[in-house]
């Protein structure tokens, strides 16, 4: 009959099969490592380096608290609302063309003010102190665990430091 094949072929195509399926498998699973160790590699990459004071989450605080310092949430208005923001903390996002003339004003004008700068896990706040070292405000620090938490700490939130609720 046409349309039926021999059980003897079907078994011997199957059998060919098999090392094309092993193969495909192997390569399957090699590029499902590849991807989980770029991932990896990705989120545990450097943040942006600087030769300026980092901070804890809690130091921030701490400082913050006792007048010490004005830390300075740079994140966007969105990320205000949905987390809310550190207690005591200015926020000023830094997309802001005027990032660095509203930065001066929060510091009355004293480039050289202590200040700390936290995002939601450190790689912006990097950036952001350097930028600001380069253009002249010396004494900026960064608080690289942010927010939500980085390879460099738990974050404010998981530290449990009092969050207040954005009022934009």
């Amino acid at each position: 009959m046409q349309g039926e094949q021999d059980p003897k072929a079907q078994t011997s195509r199957q059998e060919a099969d098999q090392p094309l399926r092993r193969r495909l498998l192997l390569f399957a699973a090699i590029g499902g490592a590849g991807v989980a160790i770029g991932a990896t590699a990705w989120l545990l990459r450097p943040a942006t380096d600087h030769d300026q004071p980092r901070l804890t989450a809690f130091e921030a605080f701490s400082r913050a608290a006792a007048g010490e310092i004005t830390l300075v949430d740079i994140r966007t208005p969105r990320e205000w609302r949905s987390t809310g923001v550190p207690v005591g903390s200015v926020q000023i996002d830094m997309r802001r063309e005027d990032f660095g003339d509203a930065l001066a004003e929060a510091l009355n004008g004293d480039r050289s003010a202590p200040v700390a700068l936290i995002c939601a896990r450190g790689v912006r706040s990097a950036r952001m102190v350097r930028a600001l070292s380069e253009a002249g405000f010396s004494g900026v620090s960064d608080v690289p665990e942010g927010m939500m938490g980085s390879r460099a700490g738990p974050g404010w939130i998981a530290g449990n430091l009092p969050v207040a609720r954005w009022q934009g």
